[in-house]
């Protein structure tokens, strides 16, 4: 079986709908899918519900998808640096449920291993806790949190060998692997295919049985979220 598409538009040919929920990984502009995400935003797909870390910046990343309005709920822990994400959600016109970063995590893996919901303290006695049953044990308060199960995954890896075997490059692994693993069908982008058997088993983070389809999105401008730097002293 052939997983490698020539482009980031056929490797989504068939799988994009209104209305569809998509686990993307990524944290910040770091292991973000960028060209599956650009494929998206051309095919003009609305009414999406996106499972994410965060929504990138403005006009980079997921935020490319907020600007076109395809985005009609976000799922999420930091929404920070996106001015047109606050915009919309003041005004009302983006849904956002909140969730802690661990949480989110959480979800998207017991999704991905057929768990439909488990109980964590996190978020107990706070607006995460608003109408979720809360469970007692040990004389402790929980509450009950939901797995995410996605119709799509959109992930972004280092290399992967020609049967989806694939490796994340430090900290880009983030949030790309259990997203992978709670799409029903995963895409992914990596920077480079190498024959099957050139990857030590031993450091495969993501095994190929969840990956679907394959793009290679190289070359890459890769941008910095943040770049701080001290005046120059006076002369």
């Amino acid at each position: 079986m052939n997983k490698l598409y020539p482009d980031a538009a056929s490797a989504l040919e068939g799988l994009l709908r209104n209305d569809m929920l998509i686990c993307a990984g990524g944290f910040g502009l770091s292991g973000i899918p960028e060209r599956l995400i650009d494929a998206i935003e051309a095919s003009g797909v609305t009414g999406l519900t996106i499972a994410s870390n965060n929504a990138g910046i403005d006009g980079v990343g997921l935020g490319k998808l907020l600007r076109s309005r395809q985005v009609k709920k976000m799922i999420s822990s930091y929404v920070g640096e996106n001015k047109e994400f606050e915009r919309q959600y003041l005004s009302g016109e983006l849904e956002v449920e909140f969730c802690p970063q661990g949480t989110l995590a959480e979800r998207c893996r017991a999704g991905g291993a057929g768990i439909p919901g488990f109980y964590t303290k996190t978020g107990v006695g706070t607006q995460v806790a608003e109408g979720k049953e809360v469970k007692v044990f040990d004389g402790e308060e929980f509450i009950l949190e939901r797995g995410i199960r996605a119709d799509l995954s959109i992930i972004k890896g280092w290399k992967a060998d020609e049967a989806g075997n694939l490796v994340f490059r430090k900290t880009a692994r983030n949030f790309n692997q259990p997203m992978a693993t709670a799409g029903r069908i995963c895409v992914a982008e990596v920077e480079e295919v190498v024959p099957v058997g050139s990857l030590d088993p031993d450091c495969i983070h993501l095994p190929g049985i969840y990956v679907k389809r394959m793009i290679v999105g190289a070359p890459y401008d890769k941008k910095i979220e943040f770049r701080t730097v001290r005046e120059r002293p006076a002369a």
